[in-house]
């Protein structure tokens, strides 16, 4: 483990609305949380992801706050065309980190975003346009190339975690750690698939990214 965490005592959960768009969103706040880490879930995915949700309430034990949010309304979400559309994706998550920040309980909290499948493309993206207010980015099972251009000009710290059996995705993981210049790292689960399925990968998931925001936000944070 790269650093000894703070569990936090209790962890207040409360159902939001994002931004003037009012996207549905859950924000989990641990007792004296010192981090804020924003997901963006995949395609076919919403803020119920069980997977992320899961992972979440590990970050809250070590005191770190999340928001699981749509990022699309009900109306868009059903044209697929949204679902892959990574501008307008990114888009929604700089107005969740601006939602974030005007917040008087989280907005001055070292901020970090957790992408899964095209999600993360949509991280990276929102991270090279918050390039100073985006300190870490974690991608989970992700398809960071869909990223493209954005990839070369993402300054926050990033970690690839991809599945030991997700052939086709694990070497466009590699393709993409190439192309940025950041501080990274690609870290791959054994014998995971594509949704760490298998017993113990989600919670390796979990350790990993929970690490990785721990070193890399929030400098003199506990």
């Amino acid at each position: 483990m790269a650093r000894s965490i703070q569990h936090a005592a209790a962890v207040a959960v409360r159902t939001v609305h994002v931004s003037a768009r009012r996207l549905e969103g859950l924000l989990r706040i641990p007792e004296l949380a010192h981090r804020m880490v924003a997901f963006a879930h995949g395609s076919g995915s919403s803020r119920l992801s069980p997977r992320n949700n899961a992972v979440a309430e590990a970050f809250g034990r070590a005191g770190i706050a999340t928001l699981l949010f749509d990022l699309l309304t009900e109306e868009e979400a059903a044209d697929r065309r949204h679902v892959f559309d990574i501008q307008l994706l990114a888009g929604r998550l700089g107005e969740a980190i601006d939602w974030l920040d005007g917040r008087d309980d989280v907005g001055r909290l070292p901020l970090g975003l957790f992408g899964a499948s095209t999600g993360a493309a949509a991280a990276l993206m929102a991270a090279s346009e918050e390039a100073g207010r985006v300190e870490a980015v974690v991608s989970r099972g992700g398809r960071p190339d869909l990223a493209g251009t954005a990839l070369s000009r993402v300054e926050a710290a990033t970690l690839l975690i991809v599945g030991g059996q997700d052939g086709e995705v694990l070497e466009l993981n590699r393709q993409a750690f190439a192309q940025m210049h950041c501080v990274r790292a690609l870290k791959i689960v054994p014998g995971a698939t594509h949704l760490f399925e298998e017993p113990g990968a989600l919670e390796q998931v979990a350790e990993l990214a929970r690490d990785w925001f721990l070193a890399h936000m929030g400098a003199g944070a506990p």
